[in-house]
């Protein structure tokens, strides 16, 4: 049985992720700061039939909490088959580059990017253990570039001073690491599950977490000659799904 470590999977697209792996067969590590928290939703999903999911803490922005899960996995599995990198946070509002405190850019960079890259260094020796390794590191098309400078993108006027730009430094780490990984199975992509309506954005979203956690699965779940190193999004409606960066 694969196994996946989801972080920040407490709640929303995280949530219905792991439900989603877990219906697929996979052995799901439930990702949730809180471990009371996170026990609490795994013994409502086994009532529900999801028997192959465990609540494990880790605060991705705390190293002791990091390597405390890793060991845990790696004393339980000896591998880890899939990472999929989804805690995040938006920040403070509004979000001017003018007068957005430092401290509170530094804040969503801390779970956003640099959260992400302490993760990952941590679980490299356990998904090289596995036969095929995947690495989905969770993004937002406000993480494109290219996107933001064009004018007709229906989400053009929405800038953040905090989140957008740590979901591009996200994104340039992941071109990076998939680099860096492509002689050897693993396949590294960066998702964005598409405007959906979550607790994080008052469920002002359009998608559902159903079709945002699909969107995940279908580009985490790839055979070998899936891509790596491309930015996947759910809001780009053709049949790639491929963003620009």
């Amino acid at each position: 049985m694969k196994s996946v470590l989801i972080t920040g999977a407490n709640r929303s697209i995280g949530l219905e992720t792991a439900k989603q792996l877990s219906a697929k067969g996979l052995f799901v590590y439930l990702g949730s700061r809180n471990l009371e928290k996170g026990e609490a939703i795994v013994n409502g999903l086994h009532l529900q039939g999801y028997e192959n999911i465990k609540a494990i803490a880790i605060d991705v922005t705390n190293p002791e909490s990091i390597l405390v899960a890793k060991n845990s996995i790696e004393k339980e599995q000896g591998k880890l088959d899939i990472l999929i990198n989804n805690a995040g946070i938006l920040g403070d509002n509004p979000q001017t580059a003018a007068e957005t405190p430092v401290e509170n850019i530094q804040d969503v960079f801390n779970t956003n990017f640099f959260g992400v890259i302490s993760v990952t260094q941590a679980f490299l020796d356990l998904l090289k253990n596995s036969d095929s390794p995947r690495i989905s590191n969770i993004t937002s098309g406000l993480g494109s570039l290219t996107l933001h400078n064009d004018p007709s993108w229906d989400y053009y006027h929405v800038k953040t001073a905090a989140y957008g730009p740590s979901k591009a430094a996200l994104n340039a780490y992941t071109i990076v690491l998939a680099y860096e990984l492509k002689d050897l199975p693993f396949k590294v992509n960066v998702i964005d599950p598409g405007y959906t309506a979550t607790d994080f954005n008052q469920h002002s979203g359009s998608g559902s977490v159903e079709s945002a956690a699909s969107f995940i699965v279908k580009h985490t779940l790839t055979n070998e000659s899936g891509a790596t190193g491309k930015f996947f999004s759910n809001d780009i409606k053709d049949e790639s799904g491929i963003s620009p960066w």
